[in-house]
C-alpha cells in the first residue's frame, strides 16, 4: 500500500511537472512587447544600470559627509628592549652603565577619529556630474526599450511571415499534386507529353523544398521571439495576431504628418548627454587648482600591563584626543594642470559639434524613415494587386495546359511569377510594420 501512495504520488509529481513545461503563452504584439520590456535581459540590465547610478550618486554625496573610524590594536613584546642608562642613577660606579626595561610587555589601544571634508572643488563637482550620470543612465534604459520593443516587432514578424509562407507552401504543393496527378493519367493515356510531367516535377520539388525551409524556419523565428522576450527558447509561444490583421492596424498614414521633436528623440538626449559629461570632466580640471580642506578629531584610550588583564575593573586607562585640519594648496604642477584643462576644453568642443552632427543625422532618419514607410506602404498596394494578377495568369495557365493550348513551360513561367508575387506580398506586409516601428523609435513620442 506505501508503495503504491509512492507511486502515485511520483506520477502527480511528474505530470505537474510536465504541465508546467508545456504551459503555452499567448501573445499580441502589444502584449509582446509589454513582456519583453520587463523581461528581456538587456532591459533588465538596463534597469539595473540606474539603480547602479543612484546608489553612486549617494557614493558621491557621502564622501563629503562626517566619516567615523575606528581602530583597536594590541601588542605583546615577547622580548622587551633593554636600555642602559648611567649606573651612577642607583649608586653605581661612575661611568657604569645598568641595562633597565621600560614600560610593560602588554599594551591595548582604542581609537575613533571624525574627519571632515571642509572644502573640495572636486567634491562639488562630483556631485553635480552625478545627477547628469543619473541622466544619462535613464536615456540609456529608454534606448535600450525602444530597441527591445523593435526588436520584438521584428521577431514578432518574422514568426507570422514563417507561418504564412507554410501555408502558401503547403497550399502550392497541394495544387502542384493535383496537377501533377492529372498530367500523369493525361500522359499515360497518349493525350500528353513526358516533358509536361517533368516539369510539373521539378516545380514541385522545388516547393517541397522551401516548405520543408519554411517549417525550420518557423521554428527557429519563435526561438527568437521566445529570446528577445526573455522566455525560454522552448516555450510553447502562440501568436494571437495574424499578418494580414496586423499590417492593417500599422498602416497609419497620420503618423507621416507628426512633426519631429529634436528633445524627443533617445539618440538626441544620449548626445547630449555626452555634452553634460564633458563639461563637467572640464569643471573637474580647474578645481584641481584649488585648494582642499579637511577637518579632524582624535580620541583615544590606551592600556598598559604586564599580563593580558585589559578587561579588569581595576585597569588603568589613559586618555588622549587630538584636533587637526589639512590644508593642501596646489602651487605649481610644470603646467601640467593647464595642458590637461586644455584638453578638457578640446574634448567638450568635440562634443558639441557631435551633437550638431547628431541632429543633423536625426532629421535624416526622421526624413529616410518616413520616405521608407510611405513606400511600404505603397509596395503592400501594389504587391497585392500583383499577387492577385498573378492569381489569375496562373490560373488561366492552367485552364490552357489542359486544353493543350499552352506549353508546360510557359504554365512553369506562370506558376514561378505567382510564388514570387506570394513572397512579395508577404515581405511587403512585414516592410510596413517594421517600417513603421522604425519611424516610431525616431519619433519617440
Amino acid at each position: 500500500m506505501k508503495q503504491l501512495i509512492l507511486t502515485a504520488l511520483t506520477l502527480i509529481i511528474s505530470f505537474s511537472g510536465l504541465a508546467q513545461e508545456q504551459k503555452v503563452q499567448r501573445f499580441t504584439l502589444e502584449e509582446a512587447m509589454a513582456y519583453a520590456l520587463e523581461n528581456n535581459y538587456k532591459a533588465i540590465n538596463a534597469q539595473k544600470d540606474i539603480i547602479d547610478a543612484q546608489k553612486q550618486k549617494w557614493e558621491t554625496i557621502a564622501g563629503g559627509l562626517p566619516q567615523i573610524d575606528g581602530a583597536l590594536s594590541y601588542q605583546n613584546q615577547l622580548k622587551q628592549p633593554i636600555s642602559l642608562i648611567p649606573a651612577e642613577f642607583f649608586g653605581g660606579e661612575p661611568g657604569t652603565f645598568a641595562p633597565i626595561i621600560f614600560g610593560q610587555a602588554q599594551t591595548a589601544n582604542a581609537t575613533a577619529t571624525l574627519k571632515q571634508q571642509i572644502f573640495d572643488g572636486s567634491y562639488i563637482v562630483g556631485v553635480q556630474a552625478s545627477k547628469a550620470f543619473i541622466s544619462y543612465s535613464a536615456n540609456n534604459k529608454e534606448k535600450t526599450d525602444l530597441e527591445v520593443r523593435k526588436a520584438v516587432v521584428e521577431a514578432y514578424g518574422n514568426v507570422l511571415l514563417a507561418k504564412e509562407s507554410v501555408a502558401i507552401f503547403e497550399k502550392n504543393r497541394e495544387a502542384l499534386n493535383k496537377n501533377l496527378y492529372e498530367t500523369k493519367k493525361i500522359y499515360e493515356n497518349g493525350l500528353g507529353d513526358e516533358e509536361s510531367v517533368d516539369q510539373l516535377q521539378i516545380t514541385l520539388s522545388s516547393v517541397e523544398n522551401q516548405l520543408r525551409n519554411g517549417q525550420r524556419l518557423e521554428k527557429l523565428t519563435l526561438q527568437m521571439l521566445n529570446l528577445v522576450m526573455g522566455l525560454d527558447i522552448t516555450t510553447p509561444t502562440v501568436l494571437k495576431e495574424d499578418l494580414d490583421n496586423l499590417t492593417q492596424k500599422e498602416i497609419d498614414l497620420r503618423l507621416l504628418d507628426q512633426e519631429l521633436t529634436m528633445e524627443n528623440n533617445v539618440d538626441y538626449k544620449l548626445a547630449y548627454n555626452l555634452n553634460e559629461q564633458r563639461f563637467f570632466e572640464l569643471k573637474l580640471t580647474k578645481s584641481k587648482a584649488l585648494p582642499t580642506l579637511n577637518a579632524f578629531i582624535n580620541y583615544g584610550s590606551t592600556a598598559f600591563s604586564q599580563n593580558f588583564d585589559f578587561f579588569n575593573r581595576d585597569q588603568q586607562w589613559f586618555d588622549s584626543s587630538i584636533l587637526g585640519f589639512d590644508l593642501s594648496i596646489p602651487i605649481f604642477s610644470s603646467f601640467k594642470r593647464n595642458a590637461t584643462t586644455s584638453r578638457a576644453k578640446i574634448a567638450l568642443d568635440k562634443a558639441k559639434i557631435q551633437l550638431e552632427e547628431a541632429k543633423e543625422n536625426i532629421r535624416l532618419q526622421f526624413e529616410n524613415a518616413k520616405s521608407e514607410y510611405l513606400f511600404s506602404i505603397e509596395q503592400y498596394d501594389t504587391s497585392k494587386n500583383n499577387l492577385a494578377l498573378a492569381e489569375r495568369i496562373e490560373q488561366k495557365n492552367q485552364i490552357k495546359f489542359f486544353e493543350g493550348l499552352a506549353s508546360s513551360f510557359e504554365l512553369r513561367q506562370a506558376q514561378t511569377q505567382l510564388y514570387t508575387a506570394q513572397q512579395e506580398y508577404l515581405q511587403s506586409m512585414v516592410g510596413v510594420i517594421n517600417n513603421k516601428t522604425e519611424l516610431e523609435t525616431i519619433i519617440n513620442n
